[in-house]
Order: C-alpha cells, then sequence, then structure tokens
C-alpha cells in the first residue's frame, strides 16, 4: 500500500522521476539562499525579484519561442537589470530599496504578461507564470543542478560574511570590506535562482521553494548552519510530497509543490520548539527562591 502510494509513481514514470530531481536540486539551492534572505529581512525583495525576471524571459519567449537558453539569458539580464536600478534609485533618491523594488516588481509583472499575450496563447502564459515542472528535459535539469552546484559553491565562500551581516553588519563594515562584495554576489544568487526556479515552477512560485522552506525552519532552531540544513530537507521533502499529491489527486504538480511547503509552514508555526504557537500555552517555569 506505501509503496503504491508512495514510490511506484517516480518508479513507473519517467516524467515523476525527473521532476523529483529537479525539485531537489531546487530545494538543496534555494533553501539556504532562503535562510540568508529571511534573516536579511529580504524576504519580500526575492518575491520582487522572481516577478522582475518576466520581462527578459519573455521577450526570449518572443524572439525564440519556448527556448530555454533564450528565456534563461533574458531572465537574467531583466533580474540583474531591476537590481541595479532598484540599487541606483535608492542611492540617488529619498526612495527607499525596498519601494523601489516594489515599483519595478509590478512595472516587469505586467510588462512581462503582456509581452507573453502579444504572441502566445493562455497554455504559454500558464507556464510561463506556473512552470511545467513535469516537463523538465535533460537541458533544464542540467540547468537546475548547475545553479545548484554554483550556488552551494559560492555560499560555502561567502559564508562568514553573510553570516557576520546578518548578526552585526556594523561589525563587518568595521573590519572588512568584504561587505558589499558579498551583498552584490548574494543577490546574483538569488537571481539565478530564481531563474532556475522559474523554468520549474514559473515566475508567480519560484520564490515558494526559497521562503517557505527556510520561514519554517526559523520554528526549529535559533543556529544558522541547522536553520540551513532544516530549510533543505523541508524543501526537498516538500518537493517529493507536492509530486505524490499531485499524481494521486491530478492537481496541478507545482501549485501542489508550494501547498506542501505552506503546509510545513504553518505546522512549525504551530509546533515548533522556537517560539512555536502551541508551545507559548506551554507555562514557563517560575524562578524559585
Amino acid at each position: 500500500m506505501l509503496y503504491d502510494l508512495l514510490i511506484e509513481p517516480f518508479v513507473a514514470f519517467d516524467f515523476m522521476r525527473r521532476a523529483l530531481v529537479g525539485a531537489t536540486a531546487l530545494a538543496l539551492s534555494g533553501g539556504p539562499v532562503g535562510v540568508f534572505l529571511m534573516l536579511r529581512r529580504m524576504s519580500l525583495t526575492g518575491d520582487a525579484m522572481a516577478h522582475a525576471i518576466l520581462p527578459g524571459a519573455a521577450v526570449g519567449f518572443l524572439l525564440y519561442g519556448l527556448s530555454l537558453p533564450a528565456m534563461t539569458i533574458g531572465g537574467l539580464a531583466a533580474g540583474f537589470a531591476v537590481a541595479l536600478a532598484a540599487g541606483l534609485v535608492a542611492r540617488t533618491t529619498a526612495l527607499k530599496e525596498d519601494a523601489a523594488l516594489a515599483a519595478f516588481y509590478l512595472i516587469s509583472l505586467a510588462l512581462g504578461v503582456t509581452l507573453v499575450s502579444l504572441r502566445g496563447s493562455n497554455v504559454d502564459l500558464l507556464h510561463v507564470l506556473f512552470g511545467t515542472v513535469l516537463a523538465l528535459d535533460d537541458a533544464t535539469l542540467l540547468l537546475v543542478a548547475g545553479i545548484a552546484t554554483v550556488t552551494l559553491g559560492a555560499l560555502a565562500l561567502l559564508y562568514r560574511p553573510l553570516v557576520l551581516e546578518c548578526v552585526d553588519p556594523g561589525f563587518l563594515r568595521s573590519v572588512s570590506r568584504a561587505g558589499a562584495a558579498a551583498h552584490l554576489a548574494f543577490l546574483a544568487l538569488v537571481v539565478i535562482n530564481l531563474v532556475g526556479g522559474f523554468h520549474a515552477l514559473g515566475t508567480l512560485l519560484a520564490v515558494g521553494m526559497m521562503m517557505l522552506p527556510a520561514a519554517s525552519a526559523r520554528f526549529w532552531s535559533g543556529d544558522i548552519t541547522v536553520m540551513i540544513g532544516v530549510s533543505t530537507l523541508v524543501g526537498m521533502l516538500s518537493g517529493a510530497a507536492g509530486l505524490i499529491l499531485s499524481y494521486h489527486t491530478g492537481l496541478p504538480a507545482g501549485p501542489s509543490i508550494i501547498l506542501v511547503a505552506g503546509g510545513a509552514y504553518i505546522a512549525s508555526l504551530l509546533v515548533g520548539p522556537v517560539d512555536g504557537l502551541l508551545w507559548r500555552l506551554v507555562p514557563g517555569r517560575h524562578l524559585e527562591a
């Protein structure tokens, strides 16, 4: 019974195995990135950047159709352009970076949907917005795996300055000039991970594999290393469980994965040992004389 429910879909169907590999690669790279986004209070920045890649991907779609290289290059160019533009506006005007990102993200989302609609059908628009995790080919899997490899390698090199900037940015600025370079490199990692997630989950759901597992991990530990491990594990389990849910119910695979990750977040919010809601109901020990 358990074999038919949990294992048989991946044994019987190649597209399920491909989807599982893709979701696992996204969790391996998106989990750590999401933790640092959360700790740096940049969660909404990740969401804004996910929408920012849409116009570039849409231009690639207009020129070459559903071409992996064209949509990837277009998404990367648009993501980096929006990140640089928002930073420039924040540094040269009175507008804060979060407000600048919000403005650019709304413009990007509207522009991207309009561009796709000029040539594509509703099916193409749904592909761009919500992805096709059950239709990953070899090239897309190699891209996602390559992004995961680059991300993990880069985070290993940037780990100390990123942690210091989360804990005490003032101290990092006083002892090193690596903070600005680490910040820019981290933004680049966010963009490339969103582009990888875009091909599997679409522009609207790509950030979900970053932020929901990371938010869940926050309720299980206060240690950054442990949070990264928990976030990655939650992402991997959400990917597998979401695919199984989709297979047995007929629900769309991408939204099913994000719904499972959302369920993990709600469960962590309730029962997580670090400030979970139910733990607050347990009376604490009073100091004894």
